[in-house]
């Protein structure tokens, strides 16, 4: 995934998105048992909580079952990602594909014509029965751009006039179902502002690799006619639920009157790889109080620590000593940074676990939140961030089944070394003849071998006995 701190690719404009409160489908599935199962099956349904599209390809029957038997709100939010999940990587998503939004990096000139020529091909290659393409969605930023010339692409066809569009951030937050597709051109950093457009539902994303950080963009842009072609075609793609946190900061009303509440909810992120709580400019160790299910766990004393998820598990977390974790394992990683006792190692969490992280109210200095590196906030002295598993998942279309090992094997070298030990092969060699002699030319019998046993020596009822039978103490070196 890519590396929040390290990437830089993600657009840094706008600064921050209005917090905007929304009837939680989580909320909808805390029901009784008796409900009817078509209300349930609605509230799973519904936009507020899955891509409709995804409806065909998903038994969401099953789905409400497994999340009827969970006996919390949160429970059943990880319970229902997580069987979708489960869902999907068996079955490809059908859909048709005709509205398709386009994420790159408008500063970036060389993806400014990559973008235009994208564009071109799928406004003018027909699809779904029609001599012309698809809708497409371009940058707001790129309306006026002389690299990417909006006049010269419309005058190719006047027919593409009205299908040549502009997407905005307020877009992507007030009506995310109108897309079809999303995709990007650039590295990891420009995937994770995909994210942060996107902070409640997701359409599919397929990530073009132009960038330097590749774990999450599996597909390569030289061959896009065919990826694309291959998908909307065949009408169906492969996707990876990968799952995010829903982070909300709390702050603490010192001088609250009696009826008024002691903490009011403030800043609330979808985050896709971590979310970082550190101690900032402060001289001193971090004293944070984490709680789980709010029961304490533990008071953090190191530098920071970071909430990751598993595809945040080649990010920062990785940086400071975590795990790699397969983006499929529903899991919190918690992951110290430099902590102040070595024993507080890094630690698998349970997804359907609420965590709370708070400043003491009588800590000496404050801390530092970053949400996917975006974002930064200071926590003072009472206030608490949760962590929660998400109910807006990030759907992923995949390029092939084992893309992910493929990735951190491409960009991390992950278990290569430089040269491979040497196998007993028994050289081909010309003999003084000149004749090919193949096979070992030692003998065997010779109890003083090059090793001190002989391959022989391990099987039952032949060869050598080993050191141990025979006695013989054999001193370690």
């Amino acid at each position: 995934m890519a590396d929040a701190k390290q990437g830089g690719e993600a657009e840094t404009e706008p600064k921050e998105l209005p917090l905007r409160k929304t009837t939680s489908a989580s909320a909808k599935l805390s029901i009784t048992p008796d409900a009817g199962l078509a209300d349930r099956m609605a509230a799973l349904s519904s936009p507020c909580f899955m891509h409709t599209n995804f409806e065909g390809s998903v038994n969401f029957g099953k789905v409400v079952q497994e999340a009827a038997e969970s006996h919390s709100r949160l429970m059943q939010t990880a319970t229902t990602v997580r069987e979708v999940s489960r869902q999907l990587q068996r079955h490809p998503v059908r859909m048709t594909v005709r509205n398709i939004m386009i994420v790159t990096k408008a500063r970036d000139n060389e993806l400014v014509h990559l973008t235009r020529e994208l564009a071109e091909w799928l406004l003018t290659t027909p699809r779904n029965g029609s001599d012309l393409g698809v809708n497409v969605y371009v940058d707001q930023k790129l309306r006026n751009s002389k690299r990417f010339n909006v006049q010269t692409l419309l005058a190719k066809d006047s027919r593409i006039e009205g299908m040549l569009r502009f997407w905005t951030p307020d877009m992507c937050w007030e009506s995310p179902e109108q897309f079809d597709l999303v995709l990007t051109l650039g590295g990891d950093g420009t995937v994770l502002y995909t994210s942060w457009l996107f902070q409640r539902i997701v359409p599919p994303v397929l990530s073009f690799s132009l960038g330097s950080l590749g774990f999450l963009t599996n597909f390569e842009f030289a061959q896009y006619k065919e990826s694309l072609g291959r998908i909307m075609n065949n009408n169906e793609m492969r996707v990876n639920i990968r799952m995010r946190f829903t982070c909300t900061v709390f702050r603490y009303q010192k001088h609250a009157g009696p009826n008024a509440p002691e903490y009011i909810e403030a800043e609330q992120w979808e985050v896709l790889n971590e979310l970082v709580i550190d101690r900032g400019p402060s001289p001193y160790v971090s004293n944070l109080e984490l709680y789980g299910d709010d029961n304490l766990i533990t008071v953090v004393q190191a530098d920071g620590c970071i909430f990751s998820t598993p595809t945040g598990s080649t990010a920062y977390s990785l940086s400071a000593g975590g795990a790699l974790v397969h983006p499929d394992i529903p899991a919190i990683l918690l992951t110290p940074i430099c902590p102040h006792t070595l024993s507080f190692r890094p630690m698998l969490l349970n997804d359907s676990m609420l965590l709370r992280v708070a400043v003491p109210r009588h800590s000496r200095a404050t801390a530092y939140c970053a949400f996917d590196g975006k974002g930064r906030v200071e926590l003072r002295q009472g206030d608490h961030v949760t962590i929660a598993a998400s109910q807006y998942p990030f759907p992923s279309v995949v390029s092939k089944p084992m893309e992910w090992f493929d990735s951190i094997s491409r960009t991390l070298r992950w278990n290569n070394r430089g040269a491979q030990q040497k196998g007993w092969d028994g050289d081909t060699m010309e003999d003084e003849n000149g004749e090919a002699e193949t096979g070992f030319d030692i003998d065997f019998d010779n109890e003083d071998g090059d090793s001190g046993y002989s391959a022989e020596s391990s099987t039952a009822g032949g060869g050598h006995d080993s050191p141990i039978r025979k006695g013989v103490s054999v001193p370690f070196p």
